[in-house]
Parts: C-alpha cells; structure tokens; sequence
C-alpha cells in the first residue's frame, strides 16, 4: 500500500505569502514523477504557524527517487536574476512518514 509524507513547515506570518507563491509557481513539477499519488498544501487556520505539505507515493522507493532527482534539480535551480537563492520562507522543517494501512473514499450515490 502508499506511503504519505508530510513535510512540517514553520511559516512566520509574514512569510505566508511567499511560500504559498512558491508553491504555485512549482505547480506540476512533481505530478508526473514516477510513483506520485497525491499533493496538498495545507494553510492553518488557528492555533499553529504550521504549514503541512501532503504527499503520497506508491512507495518509498518513488519518493527517494523524486527526492533525488526533480526535488533536489528544483532546489538547486531556484535563484533570482543575480543567481541568490531566496531567503527561506519556513524558519523550521521536519518531515513525517506514514504507511497507509486503511482508506475511504466517498460511496456513490444513486441518481434521484
């Protein structure tokens, strides 16, 4: 069954606005890796400045490999016309790992 990974980002208020463009402007980089399930960047409402950012590979295998090839490419890419690379817009990252052991999706409902 998948893997999810969930990178745990710290965001100053501040910052909010620039990371969530980032993430935008990186839109439909990682859906075409191989082993790639699902994406969500998830905002907080109350009660935490945590960003969490929510993926999910076919396996571990799939996930090292986009971590080790169009991640790390991505990463080593992004500077401005003076080739800096930006300030970060998290103060703190931890990455969580997950197997996927049950699922649901919503049942189909009949025609009325």
């Amino acid at each position: 069954m998948s893997i999810v990974k969930i990178n745990v980002l710290t965001v100053p208020a501040e910052q909010r606005e620039v990371l969530e463009e980032r993430f935008a402007s990186r839109a439909g980089m990682v859906e075409n890796s191989d082993g790639f399930e699902w994406f969500e960047l998830l905002r907080p409402v109350e009660g935490t400045d945590r960003y969490l950012v929510y993926t999910r590979w076919r396996s571990e295998a799939d996930f090292q490999a986009w971590m080790e090839g169009p991640m790390r490419a991505a990463h080593q890419g992004r500077g401005d016309q003076s080739g800096e690379r930006p300030k970060p817009a998290a103060t703190d990252s931890t990455v969580w790992t997950f197997d996927v052991v049950q699922q649901a999706a919503p049942a189909a409902r009949a025609a009325e």
